[in-house]
């Protein structure tokens, strides 16, 4: 039997004994995780297990690091305080996908 098919019945039988009511978040859609999708699934797991220890691994911590400088990048128009920014944009995309590849290998 499908993975797919497992799952859904066993929301249907967890809807149906009530077990999944009054539950922390009912109603309310899902977070927003883009990071999510650039993981796998067990990796995703193992970081939402740090993350809820109020641990979060690098990768993240840089991934955000990142949206920050692009955000700031994207404010900033004086050409001098740009380069500094992409310069350092630069440096943090490298060591983001040198994390990557590290937790790649290491779980290979």
């Amino acid at each position: 039997m499908r993975w797919d098919k497992i799952a859904e019945r066993r929301m249907l039988k967890a809807t149906r004994d009530g077990t999944l009511e009054r539950l922390e978040g009912e109603g309310k859609p899902l977070p927003d995780r883009p990071e999510a999708a650039l993981i796998d699934s067990g990796t995703g797991v193992g970081h939402r297990i740090m993350a809820e220890a109020g641990a979060l691994p690098r990768e993240i911590e840089l991934k955000k690091q990142m949206d920050a400088l692009r955000e700031a990048l994207a404010e900033t128009t004086e050409p001098v305080a740009r380069k500094a920014l992409m310069a350092e944009l630069s440096e943090v995309q490298m060591r983001h996908a040198m994390e990557a590849e590290a937790r790649r290998k290491f779980f290979s």
